[in-house]
């Protein structure tokens, strides 16, 4: 399956910034938004401010079954990097 990636910096409620990309197979950024704040709401951090300015398209790539199963379930996947729970 073929992945898009949309890099993503917010800001927690303590202040700390999280980065993480929202992984979709549909290259729409209103969708990548939508995912980033549903995966936020997910870990108590609903009042995060994400916009096309904090969650961008960043490039496409092939994906691993572990992602691709994710996605067909939910329709994205989190791929966590810096600050995220």
């Amino acid at each position: 399956m073929q992945i898009h990636v949309y890099d993503t910096y917010v800001k927690a409620s303590d202040g700390h910034t999280m980065h993480f990309d929202v992984f979709t197979d549909v290259k729409d950024d209103e969708k990548a938004v939508e995912y980033a704040k549903q995966w936020l709401a997910s870990i108590g951090e609903q009042n995060a401010v994400v916009t096309s300015e904090e969650c961008r398209f960043c490039h496409s790539q092939a994906a691993p079954e572990e992602v691709t199963e994710a996605i067909r379930k939910s329709g994205y996947y989190i791929y966590k990097m810096e600050g995220c729970r």
